[in-house]
């Protein structure tokens, strides 16, 4: 029996004992369970208030071990990338020196060395300019056979560049 049923069989038994509420015992009974029945109400009230409040709790509860399992797994699943990025690296370590090993036993890297730097001297002795594209902002680098032309296309968008010397060549001579 709920507490609103209680209130409502005291509420019958004084009017089934046909208590007389004009004297005042029957005036404070009379008050009393009407009072009485106010506080039922406002207790089933309540109580089917925390009874939602625990249905959504539970509802929580159960999506936050969802994400719970969501995460673990996320974790598991980034422990074992983090494992085959470490085995590659390995790996790569391994290949790395193997290829280390077979650059000094081969003779032929030798010769390919002496190309290189016979070509990066003749790099250096040469003079090089820097210049940038007005069209696509490019940064080009190109040889005095290239300045001496007076104009390229430009090699990332296809501008037509044209060089003007005069102002350099008259600087250098106001130099000598």
């Amino acid at each position: 029996m709920t507490i609103t049923e209680k209130t409502a069989y005291l509420k019958g038994l004084l009017e089934g004992m046909a208590i007389d509420q004009t004297t005042n015992e029957g005036k404070l009974l009379a008050a009393i369970i009407d009072t009485l029945d106010d506080i039922a109400l406002a207790v089933a009230d309540l109580d089917d208030e925390v009874g939602a409040i625990n249905d959504e709790m539970d509802m929580m509860e159960e999506s936050l071990d969802a994400i719970d399992e969501v995460l673990d797994d996320l974790e598991d699943a980034l422990d074992a990338i983090d494992e085959d990025l470490d085995d590659m690296d390995d790996e790569l370590e391994e290949i790395f020196e193997i290829l280390d090993l077979e650059e000094e036993d081969d003779d032929e890297y030798d010769d390919e060395d002496e190309y290189d730097d016979e070509e990066d001297e003749e790099l250096e002795d040469e003079d090089l300019y820097q210049l940038v594209c007005p069209t696509c902002e490019e940064e080009i680098i190109i040889d005095e056979d290239v300045l001496a032309k007076g104009s390229m296309k430009c090699p990332a968008c296809g501008e037509d560049l044209e060089f003007d010397l005069t102002e350099l060549v008259d600087e250098v001579e106001d130099e000598d």
